[in-house]
């Protein structure tokens, strides 16, 4: 079945994008826009709805949902942190979803114009999720690149970090299981890891080259991308049926496999148990609400471009339930398998769980290696395991270069590549901590607390409800229109909350990040990383300012957004100006003790 167009006059006569930014008596105006082309009326759409949902699910679910949740989870109360983590779906990730879901299939466009039809004054929000969304794409492709390298690596005559015996090998501190509390030891898939797969450096400052296995790997993780991308949605939509579906199978899997071994109980256990103590603990509700906006890809811009190819009338209410809840079931039994294997680690080496729990990009490349090793058929699972992770990376990734035009999704496909060959050489493994913390943590929630400020006061919760309406032919329930037309005080206190932890806590977060097996110092020129990657995304909003002028809307709330927006991002500034020189006293101290 070739793909359609959506030539389907809308139910508003012509066009159906302008909402009059006037209001009288309470009542909305929908008015007509003469350019068609501007509305994308003549839009390619998804040949099949499943499509969508597919593509939603394949980029919502991805690696973060394996070795991110779980962990969270665990480190936050177990059991009691699924209730600060279903207040916040419910809260905030349903309806944002829903919100950038409406956007797209409304305006028919993407991001950028999408967002700027609906509110010229903050036309930088749509510029600054295309920036994000390909800054994320260039690093978060070299997990792709490990991924293969783990896959091609699992064909041999036995797994390469089974044992102390390879070239890579430091023997004398080389151990075949984990090593627990013997800190001067290393087990062999760490070292595999670490020396084999990064080759790494002593620090950032010390590059030491590309790694050619890797350089050829990436280029074949983007050459993939290219293929799956380059007819639009005509050949995404093909992909996802596989990769979006495949990942769910080999889950399942595991988790049969898992369960039947010798301390799994365990490690579930370890994982439910609730500490209803850490309800009280601000953080636990930071770390929920930060799962939420990373897991389903709030405020990336993905969501809005996968929209604007819906059908007009297309039931986005009910994707948005679907797509949301399986998101969050997935991360749920992605955490059943990966503490049921934690726990068999647990119990053939005799060591707490703690010592084997960890998170990011150890957890796959390091502990489940390790775990497949002692596993029976370990040259059945290895393998499969990580074709699953390059399924899970596959299809986020899809999502976030997705374009339309061949030569277009060339280039972009090109410059992502030389942009990833920092993360392969030997120290990259630094700079790709500090572009996962400062990008996918730091700058997001930046950004989404102008999306809402955007859509939701400016623009208005009751031209959303006739965008919906228009399209659904209902209008939201109370519950939508509540949780819209407070969230964003709620992001506020999120964004506040989450940038006091990060003065209080920014030894911690930046100086002395977990990198592989060891605790590396950054040095204190990093700090700027920060800085620059807030400026990047601050430039977008500054410049949206000049388009106020032709907003011709005198309501109160455009006025003072327009008043005040250059000194809210004047205070994140601050903020973040506060956070060096709180730790410049470190880097006399240290120079002081050498």
């Amino acid at each position: 079945m070739g793909i359609g167009t959506d030539t389907k006059p809308l139910p508003s006569e012509s066009s159906k994008l302008a909402v009059d930014r006037k209001e009288e008596d309470g009542v909305v105006e929908i008015m007509k826009l003469e350019d068609e082309e501007a509305t994308g009326q003549q839009r390619e759409t998804w040949t099949r709805r499943l499509e969508f949902v597919l593509a939603s699910v394949g980029y919502a679910v991805g690696l973060g949902n394996v070795w991110r949740f779980p962990y969270l989870c665990y480190r936050s109360g177990g059991g009691a942190f699924l209730i600060p983590y279903i207040i916040m779906l419910f809260l905030c990730g349903i309806p944002l979803l829903f919100m950038e879901y409406a956007i797209g299939q409304y305006t028919r466009l993407g991001p950028v114009h999408g967002l700027a039809k609906i509110c010229p004054l903050l036309k930088g929000v749509g510029l600054a999720t295309v920036v994000i969304s390909f800054v994320l794409a260039t690093y978060y492709n070299v997990l792709m690149t490990w991924a293969l390298y783990y896959f091609f690596n699992s064909f041999g005559s036995a797994l390469p970090w089974q044992s102390c015996n390879n070239t890579w090998n430091v023997v004398s501190n080389c151990s075949t299981g984990f090593p627990g509390n013997a800190t001067h030891l290393q087990s062999a898939s760490q070292q595999f890891f670490d020396r084999k797969l990064l080759e790494m450096t002593s620090g950032i400052e010390e590059a030491g080259g590309v790694r050619w296995e890797l350089f050829g790997l990436l280029a074949l993780a983007w050459l993939i991308i290219y293929f799956c991308i380059f007819k639009g949605v005509k050949s995404t939509g093909k992909v996802v049926y596989f990769t979006a579906t495949f990942p769910y199978f080999m889950l399942f899997a595991l988790l049969i496999n898992n369960v039947q071994l010798p301390g799994a109980k365990d490690g579930i256990l370890y994982f439910l148990m609730p500490n209803w103590s850490k309800l009280l603990e601000v953080q636990v509700w930071v770390n929920a609400a930060a799962q939420i906006f990373n897991s389903i890809g709030i405020a990336f811009g993905s969501m809005i471009s996968m929209a604007s190819y819906n059908k007009y009338n297309n039931n986005i209410l009910r994707d948005t339930f679907l797509v949301s809840l399986a998101n969050s079931a997935t991360s749920i039994i992605a955490g059943f398998v990966i503490f049921s294997a934690i726990g068999y680690m647990a119990h053939i080496h005799n060591l707490p769980v703690d010592d084997i729990a960890t998170d990011g990009p150890g957890l796959v490349f390091v502990v489940y290696p390790e775990a497949f090793s002692t596993m029976p058929v370990s040259r059945l699972w290895a393998p499969l395991f990580f074709f699953m992770l390059l399924c899970l990376g596959l299809d986020s990734e899809v999502l976030r270069v997705f374009k339309r035009k061949e030569l277009l999704v060339l280039a972009v496909c090109s410059v992502g590549f030389l942009l990833g060959i920092p993360h392969i050489t030997r120290g990259g493994i630094y700079v790709f901590q500090l572009m996962d913390h400062y990008t996918a943590v730091v700058s997001l929630m930046f950004l989404a607390f102008f999306e809402v400020l955007a859509v939701t006061l400016i623009f208005g919760v009751k031209r959303i409800c006739v965008m919906v309406e228009n399209m659904l032919g209902k209008r939201p329930n109370l519950y939508f229109r509540v949780c819209w037309q407070f969230l964003s005080p709620i992001l506020v206190v999120v964004r506040k909350v989450s940038l006091f932890f990060l003065i209080t806590s920014y030894n911690s977060c930046l100086f002395f990040l977990k990198c592989t097996s060891k605790i590396y110092h950054y040095k204190l020129f990093n700090n700027n990383a920060n800085f620059s990657y807030i400026e990047l995304f601050t430039i977008p909003v500054y410049h949206s300012n000049g388009l106020a002028t032709h907003y011709h809307d005198s309501s109160p709330i455009v006025c003072l957004c327009h008043k005040f927006i250059p000194k809210i991002v004047a205070l994140h500034v601050f903020i973040l100006q506060k956070q060096t020189e709180h730790l410049a006293p470190l880097k006399h101290q240290k120079k002081k003790k050498q």
